[in-house]
């Protein structure tokens, strides 16, 4: 079509005073240079839109918004409905089957000018599995909308056509890869369209408030925001009820009343068994700043509505100790202290991209890099089994965590046992590539500069050798922070008295007492160094009259630690290979020649694992 007829197709969109959203001026701008007729709508689908003072679905907004003026027709094509006319008139064949309707549609694009074509849930109509796994009529719809985009005679009539579905792996890969057909990313709500959806839904808000709470629901989608704000209208309880019910679970904590105030604002939607379960972690523990009383009831409310949308794929990470309640790694934690001070700060040119903790089991890596995350202030999610044995599902299960943890930036991505789930390259045999897709997409996504400072990796693993070599490069994961067991009485007394003080800040052991009872603990690692002092202090519950040294004399005497030398001597040659400073290996490491350490890595695997 001629770009100047496509121009006054497009027009009167250009020149509505309604801001067009980011992706949707994309559209309209790639169909006046006539690039395209034919766009697949992916990712954020399924939520609303901010027209004017009004909320729309993609629907709405797009085929009573965004074509409206311009579209003398506007058909769905939907799996459920087949072809709908939903503006204009329409000879369509109900009678036939999905492919006999759009033969009648088809017929109509060339014999009328200026149709919209809406054609959501599309990868029901045209899936992406293999051809084995599709019917013959999937396939024969997937050719007619290839052969559309193609048709000179289709797009010369001012016709567009939106393909919509969440996840562009599940859709005919064919026609994605036409080059007649252009894929636009519909985003997360970016901080601005947050703010602004914010301040309509709940006009009592003040400027300061609007702008903390939409910082606060980063990740989340306006539809999820809605029902955060808003509720389900006359379906929930009335905000009087609401903050009647939250007063009676406060009770005579600090400023009941207040903060039952604040906080029915925030339960809109709720039922009175989830505003229990919600409400009642906060009794006794109010905040002297109102504000974040609230900001952090919404944290609760954001974690439950995330968790809900991406249900079994991922859970919050929330440490509750900091770096100081770290001992016996003082060269680690400062390490760390450094990175978390630029993270606070912003700071994105000394912020990595990824950590990777290496080292032998129980040498603390979990416990110490949770600590960082509180440190940093970070919000961080764990990833939980994104992996499904339907063909396409464990790629789209990659491809919405990744977009939600972005959008919930800044955030750390923790994932524990790296090498169980991103190890051997992903090419496990039997998986049809689907091991070697998510590596690639996922060493795509860690190299991303604009993610630099937004989403931190955090890995944790005690079998680096199992890792993807190319996961492991400086730009993914920067930082490699090895592990090892404390070899002083000093570090493991500095350990133990970390522990003692994590479980009772009163429980302190005279250092040189500590230290002496240490000097026997050759090769414990901070587990089993842990697993005594509970011993002990098991001890200390049964016999009061016990002081804390000789309980835990009592506990090193009873204690027997696993034994598992030559994989631990495995473990540790292993993190000495893969660290990236030598400052941070213990002092016996720091000067070895590199040849020594893969000699030393050599014979140890010989030991641990035969071979």
């Amino acid at each position: 079509m001629p770009v100047s007829s496509q121009a006054s197709v497009m027009g009167q969109v250009a020149n509505n005073p309604v801001e067009l959203p980011t992706w949707a001026r994309l559209v309209r701008e790639k169909y006046i240079a006539g690039e395209s007729s034919t766009f697949v709508l992916y990712r954020n689908v399924f939520d609303i839109f901010l027209v004017g003072s009004e909320l729309l679905d993609l629907k709405a907004y797009l085929t009573g918004i965004f074509v409206a003026e311009t579209k003398t027709t506007v058909v769905e094509v939907s799996s459920e409905f087949g072809v709908q006319c939903l503006k204009g008139k329409v000879e369509i064949d109900h009678g036939g089957d999905m492919l006999a309707q759009l033969h009648s549609l088809e017929r109509h694009l060339r014999n009328t000018h200026g149709t919209a074509v809406f054609v959501p849930y599309a990868d029901t109509l045209m899936p992406g599995e293999d051809s084995g796994f599709v019917s013959s009529e999937d396939r024969k719809v997937g050719t007619l909308f290839h052969r559309w985009s193609l048709d000179r005679t289709l797009n010369a009539a001012d016709n567009i056509t939106f393909i919509v579905v969440e996840a562009l792996g599940s859709l005919n890969q064919a026609l994605l890869s036409n080059p007649k057909v252009v894929a636009i990313e519909i985003p997360m709500p970016d901080l601005a369209t947050r703010t602004r959806v914010v301040r309509l839904l709940d006009s009592k808000l003040n400027e300061q408030q609007v702008t903390l709470y939409a910082l606060r629901m980063a990740g989340l989608r306006a539809v999820q925001i809605e029902s955060l704000l808003r509720g389900s209208g006359n379906q929930a309880m009335t905000e009087p009820e609401r903050e009647k019910l939250i007063a009676q679970l406060l009770g005579a904590a600090p400023d009941a009343l207040a903060r039952a105030k604040r906080f029915a604002g925030i339960t809109a939607g709720m039922t009175a068994d989830e505003i229990v379960k919600l409400v009642e972690p906060t009794q006794s523990v109010p905040c002297d700043d109102p504000e974040e009383d609230v900001l952090r009831l919404i944290q609760a409310r954001k974690r439950e509505l995330i968790e809900k949308e991406c249900a079994g794929l991922i859970e919050f990470v929330e440490p509750k100790l900091g770096l100081a309640s770290v001992g016996g790694v003082d060269h680690i934690t400062a390490e760390l202290m450094g990175i978390a001070r630029a993270l606070r700060a912003g700071d994105t040119k000394l912020t990595p991209m990824g950590l990777l903790a290496v080292g032998p089991m129980g040498a603390g890596k979990t416990f110490v890099l949770k600590a960082f995350l509180k440190e940093a202030g970070l919000s961080a999610v764990a990833l939980k089994n994104f992996r499904s044995k339907w063909v396409g599902s464990t790629e789209r299960n990659l491809e919405k965590v990744l977009a939600t943890v972005k959008a919930m930036g800044p955030i750390a991505v923790l994932i524990d046992e790296g090498d169980r789930s991103f190890g051997n390259g992903g090419g496990e045999g039997g998986d049809d590539g689907t091991g070697s897709r998510v590596i690639a997409r996922l060493k795509e996504f860690m190299s991303d500069t604009e993610n630099r400072g937004v989403v931190l990796f955090v890995m944790l693993t005690n079998r680096p050798d199992k890792l993807d070599t190319d996961i492991k490069r400086p730009g993914r994961l920067d930082r490699k922070i090895p592990f090892f067991y404390a070899d002083t009485a000093q570090a493991r007394a500095s350990i133990a008295q970390a522990v003692l003080r994590r479980y009772d800040d009163s429980l302190v052991c005279d250092p040189s007492e500590l230290e002496a009872l240490c000097q026997g603990l050759d090769g414990y690692s901070n587990a089993d160094l842990e697993a005594l002092v509970l011993l002990g202090l098991d001890y200390l519950g049964r016999e009061p009259a016990l002081t804390i040294a000789q309980a835990l004399q009592k506990a090193g005497a009873d204690f027997m630690p696993p034994q598992e030398r030559d994989m631990i001597d495995f473990m540790e040659m292993l993190a000495v290979s893969e660290t990236s400073r030598r400052s941070l290996l213990p002092e016996r490491f720091r000067t070895m020649p590199l040849e020594e350490i893969q000699m030393k890595l050599r014979n140890a695997r010989t030991r641990a694992l035969g071979r």
